[in-house]
C-alpha cells in the first residue's frame, strides 16, 4: 500500500473516532449531572453544584480513558452488536473505576458516593442508546431506500425453530427485495412469539394456509441442512405452488462477489450429512506453503481437491488434466479466487511417465494427490477395459513412482467403494490401483503412500445427480435401473476435505475407508430432485430400465476379509488388508506393456480375475 494509502485509511479513522467522540463526551458530562440531580431527589443543593462543576473534568476525563482503553471510540455504530454493547459495558465500568479512584484521592468533604454508580449506569444507557438509535435510523432509511425506486418487496415466509429464524432474520437484513411476512416453527411451544419483531403464526402443516392469506408465494427453510423438516417442506409443498429457499453455506459466502441471499434449496440440502471436522492446523502446516500437484485436476474431485488445497495455503499448485478444456477453467477460476497462488496448468496425460516426471521435477511437489481415473462402470464395461487398466492401474502406477522420484513426502490415491468385491472391471482396476500404490510404498520408504475410498459423490461429472436434471428438464422420464438400489452419497467438499484429513493421519500402505453415512435409494433420489424442480411425479414420470453391465444393487466400503479400525477422525476408519504378495506393480507394469493396443474383454477380466481374487465379472450384455 503507498505512502498516500496509509494517510487516507489513518485519516479515516482519526474522522470516525473524533465523530463518536463529538457525542459521547456530552453524554458524559450530561450523565455526570444527572446522577447529582438524582441523587438530590431532581433537585441540586448549592455545595453540591459546587462539587458537581468541580469533578465534571475529571470525571469526563476518566470516562474518555475507560472507553479508549476498551477501543470503544473504534465501534462502527451502524454495525453496532451486542458485542460491542458488551465492550461498551466494559469501557464504561473502567471509566467508573478511574473516577471513583481519581475523586475520592481528592478528599471533597461530603461528597456523595451514590453518584458514581448513578452516573456509571446513566452513562451506559445513554451511551448505548445513542448507538442503537443510530444503527435503528440507520436500517429504517436503507429499508425505505434499498432497490430499485417503485420496487416491490416479496412477502417470505420463514420455517424453522426461534433460533433458526433468529440466525436467519440477522441474515436476511442484507438481503434486498424481501419483506418477512411470518415465522412458521415445528415447535408447538414458539406458535405467538416473536423474533425480532415478526410474529410466529403457527406450526409447520398449516404452511400452505398461511401463506395463501398472506399472498406469499416464497418460503425460507432456515432448518440445518439435512434436518427432517427440510426433506418434509420439498416432499409436502413443492408442488403447492411454494418456491422454497435457503440460507447459502458459510463456504458459499466466503466466494468473492458472493451476497448472503436465500438461494434454491438443493439436493444437498437434504441429505442429512453433518459438516466435516477438520484438523485444519495440521492440515495448514502439511500443505501451508508447499508445492502441492494434483492429477486428474479438471475433473469433480480433482479441482474440489485444488480449491481446497489453496485455502490452505498451499504456495504453489500444479494442475494436471488430460482435457484441455477443464484445465482452462480451473486456471480461471483459481486465478480468479487465489490471485495469491502460483499456480501451474499442465495437460498430460497420467499414462505417460515421461511427461509426467518433467512436470514434477520442473515443480518438485511435496504432496501429490492423484484423482485421475476413468470411473464411469457401464462405459469401462463395454469395449473400454483396456481403457480402465492402462488409466487407473498404469496411470496410477506412473503417478506414484514420480511421487517417490521427486522426493514427495505423501502421495494420495483417491479410491472408490467400487474397489470392494468388485463386479465392475472399473472397480477391480481400481482396487488393483489400491495393490500398486502399496507395492510402490515398499520402494519409497521416504514417501507416505495412502489411498483413500468413498463411495458417491452428488454433482460430479457422470453421476446420476445430472443426468436425472437433464432428464428432468427434457420432462422425462428419470431412468432408474431397479426399484431397490441404493448408494452412499457425500458432497463433492465433504469428500474432498476427507481427502485430505486421511493425507494427513494416513501412515504409508494404508487404505482409508470414509463415513458414508446411511445409503439412499436411486428412486427416492429421483424424487427429491423431481420435487426440487418444482414437478410432481404425474408430471415427469420415473422408469425402471434393468441393472447395467459390472452395476450392482448396493455397494461395499470393505470386502467380507476385511475388518477396520478406527483413528482419531470419526469420519475416517482404516482398512485392514492383506498386503499384495510379490511385485504387484511390476507384474501390471509388464503385463499391460505384452497386451498389445486392443486385447479383447474376455482376456483383460480373466487377467483381473487372477490379479483380484475377490472380483466377480458379471456377463456383458451387449
Amino acid at each position: 500500500m503507498t505512502r498516500a494509502g496509509v494517510v487516507s485509511l489513518s485519516t479515516l479513522r482519526r474522522d470516525a473516532t473524533s465523530k463518536s467522540w463529538l457525542v459521547d463526551l456530552p453524554l458524559i458530562v450530561l450523565a455526570w449531572w444527572l446522577a447529582f440531580w438524582l441523587r438530590f431527589n431532581l433537585g441540586l443543593p448549592w455545595p453540591y453544584f459546587d462539587h458537581a462543576l468541580l469533578t465534571t473534568p475529571l470525571a469526563l476525563l476518566c470516562m474518555a480513558l475507560g472507553l479508549a482503553l476498551a477501543r470503544v471510540p473504534r465501534q462502527s455504530w451502524r454495525y453496532v452488536s451486542l458485542a460491542d454493547l458488551r465492550l461498551l459495558a466494559v469501557g464504561v465500568a473502567l471509566g467508573a473505576l478511574l473516577t471513583t479512584a481519581v475523586v475520592m484521592g481528592l478528599r471533597i468533604d461530603g461528597f456523595p458516593r451514590s453518584v458514581f454508580a448513578i452516573s456509571a449506569v446513566l452513562t451506559l444507557v445513554l451511551l448505548a442508546g445513542a448507538r442503537a438509535s443510530w444503527r435503528t435510523l440507520i436500517e429504517r432509511e436503507r429499508e425505505r431506500t434499498h432497490g430499485h425506486p417503485g420496487q416491490q418487496r416479496q412477502p417470505l415466509l420463514v420455517v424453522g425453530t426461534l433460533d433458526e429464524a433468529d440466525h436467519a432474520l440477522r441474515a436476511l437484513k442484507g438481503a434486498d427485495g424481501w419483506q418477512v411476512a411470518g415465522i412458521v416453527s415445528p415447535l408447538a411451544a414458539d406458535h405467538g412469539r416473536t423474533v425480532q419483531g415478526v410474529r410466529v403464526l403457527g406450526d409447520v402443516p398449516a404452511l400452505a394456509d398461511i401463506a395463501a392469506t398472506l399472498q406469499a408465494r416464497t418460503v425460507l427453510l432456515a432448518s440445518a441442512p439435512g434436518a427432517p423438516l427440510r426433506r418434509e417442506a420439498l416432499l409436502r409443498w413443492s408442488g403447492a405452488g411454494l418456491n422454497l429457499l435457503t440460507l447459502p453455506a458459510a463456504d458459499d459466502w466466503l466466494r468473492p462477489g458472493a451476497t448472503p441471499s436465500p438461494r434454491q434449496v438443493r439436493l444437498e440440502d437434504l441429505l442429512g450429512r453433518t459438516p466435516v471436522q477438520l484438523d485444519t492446523a495440521g492440515l495448514t502446516a502439511l500443505f501451508g506453503g508447499q508445492t502441492v500437484l494434483v492429477t486428474g485436476a479438471g475433473g469433480s474431485i480433482g479441482a474440489e481437491l485444488c480449491r481446497q488445497v489453496a485455502r490452505l495455503g498451499a504456495a504453489r499448485l500444479v494442475c494436471v488434466d488430460v482435457s484441455e478444456y477443464a484445465t482452462y477453467r480451473l486456471e480461471q477460476e483459481l486465478r480468479r479466487d487465489h490471485p495469491a497462488l502460483e499456480g501451474v496448468y499442465c495437460t498430460a496425460n497420467v499414462r505417460e511417465v515421461e511427461r509426467l516426471l518433467a512436470i514434477a521435477r520442473a515443480h518438485p511437489p511435496g504432496v501429490v494427490l492423484h484423482a485421475a481415473a476413468y470411473k464411469h462402470v457401464p462405459l469401462m464395461e463395454q469395449g473400454n477395459e483396456i481403457e480402465a487398466l492402462r488409466t487407473n492401474v498404469l496411470g496410477t502406477l506412473n503417478a506414484a513412482r514420480v511421487a517417490g522420484e521427486v522426493g514427495a513426502a505423501r502421495f494420495v490415491l483417491v479410491s472408490t467403494d467400487k474397489a470392494v468385491n468388485p463386479t465392475s472391471v472399473m472397480g477391480a482396476s481400481k482396487r488393483l490401483a489400491e495393490q500398486v500404490v502399496q507395492a510402490v510404498a515398499r520402494q519409497f520408504p521416504a514417501t507416505q503412500y495412502v489411498s483413500v475410498r468413498f463411495g458417491n459423490v452428488l454433482g460430479s461429472s457422470g453421476s446420476v445427480v445430472p443426468l436425472f436434471t437433464a432428464q428432468i428438464e427434457m420432462g422425462g422420464p428419470v431412468t432408474v435401473t431397479h426399484p431397490d438400489i441404493v448408494r452412499y452419497f457425500m458432497t463433492i467438499p465433504e469428500a474432498a476435505q476427507l481427502v485430505l484429513q486421511a493425507g494427513l493421519m494416513g501412515r504409508s500402505g494404508q487404505i482409508f475407508v470414509l463415513d458414508m453415512g446411511e445409503p439412499m435409494k436411486i428412486v427416492e433420489l429421483a424424487r427429491l430432485l423431481i420435487r426440487l424442480s418444482g414437478k410432481s411425479e404425474a408430471e415427469v414420470p420415473i422408469a425402471f430400465t434393468g441393472l447395467r453391465p459390472g452395476e450392482k444393487l448396493y455397494e461395499e466400503l470393505l470386502a467380507d476379509d476385511e475388518t477396520t479400525e478406527a483413528t482419531p477422525h470419526p469420519k475416517l476408519r482404516v482398512a485392514k488388508v492383506a498386503p499384495p504378495v510379490g511385485d504387484v506393480a511390476a507384474l501390471a507394469e509388464s503385463w499391460l506393456a505384452a497386451a498389445g493396443a486392443a486385447p479383447t474383454a474376455d482376456v483383460v477380466r480373466a487377467w483381473l480375475v487372477g490379479q483380484v481374487p475377490e472380483y466377480r465379472p458379471h456377463p456383458v450384455r451387449f
